[in-house]
Formats: structure tokens, sequence, C-alpha cells
């Protein structure tokens, strides 16, 4: 069935992990009857959470796509990880959905993850929801969560649902407090009963709260509420709809999954509350022109996730504008390249049904596109226009990765290679300097899911450890020292004999100079001495790591007309080199960086004490927009390795932080020392 632009809703599931979110999603599923019986997480049998590592884990790692079909209207679910390493899908989901729905635990109430859907929802100016889910657990508290949410985000906040609890405080049911009706579940099935006397003094409060709410989304409405008249259900639902899309209003609904408790009420709340594309959010192209939802236009459509699997890529996308049919030819605006539609699908999970076409405000997945990834722009040839693309956080968490067998590099490469195309919130880069090929992302649990998939995948096991830091080795004075080289060996020798100044350079680069006299060293061998030289730099006399600010005068020296050649020259000079460096005060050089930390206010005497311990020195501090502590310091980027775990620790996951390279500095001697022991540990282990 194809259902019309205002018959879609598009909605996103966000929150803490573990709160709740894919059982919803199955809920909303097996009671529209799109399944047949409910998936159980613990079963490992979950539309949503379909990987091999998903059952195993038993979290979310990817972004589910599905639909329900309910009341003659389609409403795509999408269904984001809860653990902050896969925020990447988040970002994907947000992209695309009109609306968030953010699921918090009965007996979890505020948590971390719930505090950062609601800003990446504010971010992306999106109305939404609170579920609060699992009502029926043992020290569930709907009450408390309730208020906890109207402390913290205000009035604004506002009851749609009350549970109903029999005298051992167990909830039994729940009331409709926009259609004044009260229900249970019976057999999977909800049953309309009456609403208890002994909450009736507690509903009028609710009442009134949703009424003070509807009142204020219209003149009229509050004309009439200050008339004293009761808001029909149609008036109720209006000013509802009006307070939601324009974020002045965020309903808030429980129940519980597991019994299909509460699900119906919310899924009609979705279809009479949340924009359709056509009312949902505004679409400004890269150009800075308006992409309107509209059916009849010229088709605008957005790559928001891709799965790479045995059997080809999968392209996940969202019409903004006109349509997708199969056999149409559409550009890349990124690549200028045509782009053939071939079949196209509706995916319930890893489930895909084909269809004809996706229309305006849809969601559908097309396979084999040739030159196509994530965020993406696919349009009319006519008509190229890019829509504005998807930003992912960069990674922060880097580890070395290497074949536990050797010789699999390149399968590691190749592997990530392909996951790469899934995930772009991860980078693998070869170190040529610590000859190590590291790989970051978001934290640790990520980086362990890419080991796995690489394994079960592509038939590759791999080990992590510590990714190297890349120091520097200079000297601090300067001293005159002779290389010589003679080897004599029948027939012509080999005879090199230079005289060379070493001091400290102004330029990272080696800077070779030459002021001999007399011809002691002719001309034509200049090059081979400065070659010889510029091989010695690479590693330094202290640790092996590349020597810097170096500057070389060759002086004099001798030659031998016959023997002299440019290798001897070359020898002579790194003879040179490792004679005389470490008489020039050779010191270890660790790279520092510019750390930026945004947290609350809260953290901050743990985040500037444990910045202490790292050798720190905090720059400044100040308050961003989000009412956030940023402080900012310059940190010895070898003290940073762990630093996204252990900052996620701190802060109980709240804060977030930015590195860049900032400048080499000399270390101190006790550091200096551990770098070097631990480079003669390698030397010898290799």
């Amino acid at each position: 069935m194809t259902y019309a632009t205002d018959k879609i809703r598009n909605i996103a599931l966000l929150g803490h992990g573990s709160n709740g979110k894919t059982s919803l999603a199955e809920s909303m599923l097996f009671l529209t009857g799109q399944t047949d019986r409910l998936g159980r997480i613990v079963d490992g049998n979950t539309v949503g959470d379909s990987e091999a590592e998903e059952i195993k884990r038993q979290i979310s790692i990817s972004l589910a796509t599905m639909y329900s079909e309910y009341r003659d209207c389609k409403i795509n679910i999408l269904d984001t990880p809860g653990f902050f390493d896969f925020a990447g899908e988040v970002a994907e989901a947000l992209r695309v959905a009109d609306a968030g729905i953010i699921v918090c635990g009965a007996k979890d109430g505020i948590t971390v993850g719930l505090e950062k859907a609601w800003k990446y929802l504010e971010k992306q100016k999106l109305p939404r929801a609170i579920y609060v889910s699992k009502i029926d657990e043992e020290n569930g508290n709907y009450e408390a969560v309730y208020s906890a949410l109207r402390d913290k985000y205000g009035t604004s906040v506002c009851p749609m649902i009350a549970p109903i609890k029999n005298a051992a405080g167990k909830v039994e049911g729940l009331i409709d407090l926009i259609n004044r009706k009260a229900f249970t579940v019976e057999g999977g099935k909800t049953k309309e009963i009456p609403i208890p006397d002994s909450m009736k003094s507690e509903l009028e409060t609710l009442y009134t709260a949703v009424n003070e709410s509807v009142a204020e989304t219209s003149e009229e409405l509050m004309e009439k509420y200050f008339s004293g008249e009761q808001f029909t259900v149609d008036e109720v639902i209006t000013g509802l709809k009006v307070g939601v899309k324009d974020r002045t209003l965020y309903p808030v609904f429980c129940g519980c999954a597991l019994t299909g408790l509460g699900t119906l009420p919310l899924l009609d709340a979705v279809i009479n509350l949340f924009p359709s594309p056509l009312d949902g959010r505004k679409e400004i192209s890269s150009e800075d022109t308006v992409i309107a939802a509209d059916p009849n236009g010229s088709t605008v459509a957005i790559v928001y996730k891709t799965v790479s699997d045995q059997y080809g890529k999968f392209s996940y996308f969202k019409v903004l504008s006109g349509k997708v049919a199969a056999d149409m030819s559409l550009i890349n605006s990124r690549t200028g390249s045509q782009e053939k539609i071939g079949h196209i699908f509706k995916m319930q999970g890893k489930k895909s049904v084909e269809i004809k076409e996706v229309i305006c405000g849809d969601i559908g997945a097309v396979s084999k596109l040739s030159d196509t990834k994530t965020a993406d722009t696919l349009a009319d040839p006519k008509k190229p226009v890019t829509a504005q693309g998807i930003e992912f956080a960069p990674p922060c968490y880097s580890m070395a990765i290497a074949p536990k067998t050797k010789g699999q590099e390149e399968k590691i490469a190749s592997g990530l290679a392909r996951l790469g195309e899934e995930d772009q919130t991860f980078s693998v880069f070869n170190n040529a300097e610590t000859k190590q090929m590291v790989l970051s992302g978001a934290g640790d649990i990520q980086l362990d899911v890419l080991c796995s998939k690489l394994k079960d995948k592509f038939g590759v096991e791999v080990v992590l450890s510590p990714a190297r830091v890349a120091y520097r080795e200079k000297i601090r004075k300067k001293v005159q020292v002779r290389g010589r080289h003679k080897k004599q060996s029948g027939g012509h020798g080999q005879f090199g004999d230079v005289v060379i100044d070493f001091e400290p350079g102004e330029e990272e680069d080696l800077i070779f100079a030459e002021n001999v006299f007399g011809g002691s060293v002719p001309k034509n061998f200049f090059p081979a001495v400065e070659k010889g030289l510029r091989d010695s730099i690479q590693k330094g006399v202290l640790a092996g790591y590349p020597m810097v600010f170096l500057k070389a005068t060759l002086v004099d020296g001798s030659y031998h007309p016959v023997d002299s050649s440019e290798m001897a020259f070359k020898t002579a000079a790194q003879l040179a080199y490792k004679d005389g460096i470490p008489q020039a005060n050779p010191v270890i050089l660790e790279p520092i960086g510019y750390l930026t930390v945004s947290i609350p206010d809260t953290y901050t005497g743990d985040i500037m004490s444990d910045l202490s311990k790292r050798r720190g020195s905090p720059m400044g501090m100040s308050l961003d927009a989000d009412g956030m502590q940023v402080i900012e310091a310059e940190v010895p980027m070898g003290e940073m390795s762990s630093y996204a775990i252990d900052l996620r620790s701190m802060t109980q996951g709240r804060g977030s932080f930015t590195i860049r390279f900032e400048r080499y500095e000399e270390a101190p001697a006790v550091v200096q020392a551990k770098i070097i022991e631990e480079a003669k540990a390698l030397n010898e282990a290799e």
C-alpha cells in the first residue's frame, strides 16, 4: 500500500542504553500486525537488533529502520543505539526523522542518555515526546520521573497518561488524559476499564495541566479556557499538535512494551500530534535554497545510512521532494556521477520488501549504487541540489590494530574499508613513523565491535594495543666532529673524510650548509654528505625518534683522488652524525595538544585535578550556549591515550572533548627516561 505524504510519520527512538527503545519498537510492530510474535532482546529475535554482534551483546549497535501501519498511516520507526560509542547512528536517524521519542526507564529517571537525546533534538530543532518505559518493574516510579522532567525542562513537559495502581502499588492500567478513558491489557488485548474513583482528585490536577498547556497554543483556546468552558477532544488534540510542532510542548507517555500497555496510545499520539513530512523539518540545501516537501516536485533524496554485507551494498534514503522509482537515473550531487536506481525496497529491520516507488517524505532503500555513500544527495539531473549532510563527531579514541597472524595486514585494511562504507565515525591510517596501523573511533566498545566484525565477516583476528606516540629528538648545544670512512680491500678502496658542525637549528627540517675552504672536500660530494645526514636524522640517538631542528655545516675534510666516492662521503657523514649527536646534549621532544573539554560545571574540580595529573596547563575557562563549562588546556599527547574513556567515567558520559596537535616541547627528564626505556624494550622485542 502507498501512503500519501500527509499520512507518513518519521520518528526516532532515542535514550540511554537498556532503557527499552528496541522493546518499544517491537511492541509497536506486534500490536499493529507487522510481526506475528513479540520479539525479546534476551531471546535475540527482535526485528531491530538483527546483527550477530547485537544479539551476542544484547545491545543495539546500528540504527534499525522499521515501519508500522496503523490507522491508515505509515509510521517509519528509527531505533537508535543508546550507548555513546554509537552516537553516529543517532546522527543518521535525526537527519531524516521529523520528531523524536525519548525513552527513559521508570526506575532510571533522568539519565545522561536522556539529556544527550534532548540536546540532539534541540540542535536539530525537532519536536519530541517522552515515553517512560518499564512502569511495571519493581521500584519503577512514573510520578517521580515526571516530576523530575518538569523540574528540569519546565511546565512545557505535559502529562498525557496517568498510571492506575493497585493497593500493592503495582501498575495495572493507564488513563488517557486526552480522551479521559482508562484501559488495561488482558491476553495481549487492550480493554477499556472504569476510571477509579480514588484517582479523581489527582486526575483533576493532571487534566488542568493538560488544559493549561492547550490554552497557551492559541488566543482562541486561551479565551475559552479563561471563560471556564471545557475543551473538546478535537480541540485538545489541535492545541497539543500546535505546541508539539512549535516545540513549546513536550508530551509525556508511559507504558510497558512487553505487555503492550501504553503502546497504542503512544502510536495514536504519533499520528495525532507529530508532524508529517509536509509540516516537518525545513530542508535547506547547501546552496541556501529551500527544498520543499513537494510530492510533485523534482526528485531530491538523501542517503542517511549504508549497509554492506556479502550480498552487496544497501543505501537507505529519505525522499525530501518528488519520488524515487525503480529504473530512474539520478545524479549524485557530490560526485556528479549518474546513479541508476535498480530495485528499491521498504525495510523491516533486515527484511526487505520490494516496492515500485518511494514517495515524498517516505523512507526506502536501494541496492548496488556504485558511487554513493552516507550523507550524499541523489537528485533529478535537470535540477541538481545538495541537501545538508550529516555531522559526525570526530574520532577521539585511538588504538593500534594488528593481525594475530603476521601477513594479514592487507586483509585488515580491506575489511576496515568495507566497514567504513557503513560507519563514517571511525578512521584508520598507517603511521609510518611508529610502524603501526591506528584505528580511531568514539570509544573502546566501538573498536571492540569493529574487531569482532573483522573476525566474523572477513575472517581475520586482530589484537589492539596502545598507539605509540610520535616523539622527536633535538640537540641543545653546538659540537664539531669528524667522520672518517676508510676501507681498503684490493683494487679501489673507499675514502671519505668530513668535519661537520652540528648545532640547534631554527627550522624543523634539517638545515644543511657548507663552509669549506681550499677544496678539502670537492663540491660534487656535498650532495652525498647531505644525503647521508638526511638518512641519519630519521633516527635519533636516544630512542630512535626523528631528529628535528638540526643545522649541520660541512666545514672541512679530505678526499682521495681514486678511492673517494659519493657512497664513501655519505657513510662519513653518517659516522659524524653517530659520533657527534650524543655529545650535543640531545633531548626528547613530546607532542603537545590543545585540549577543549565541555562539561557540566559540577565536574570542573575533578577535570582540573585530572588535567594536573596529566601535566596539563589550563589556558582558560568559559560557558557555552548550553551552559556547559568549557575548559581549554595544553596537555602532552602521550598522557591522553585513555582520555575518552576516563572523561566518560569522570562525568558519567556528560563530557566531551576535542584535541588538536599544537607543537613539540622538551619532555621532563623523568618522562624522557621512561620513553628511552620503552624504546629499548621495543627494539629488544623486535
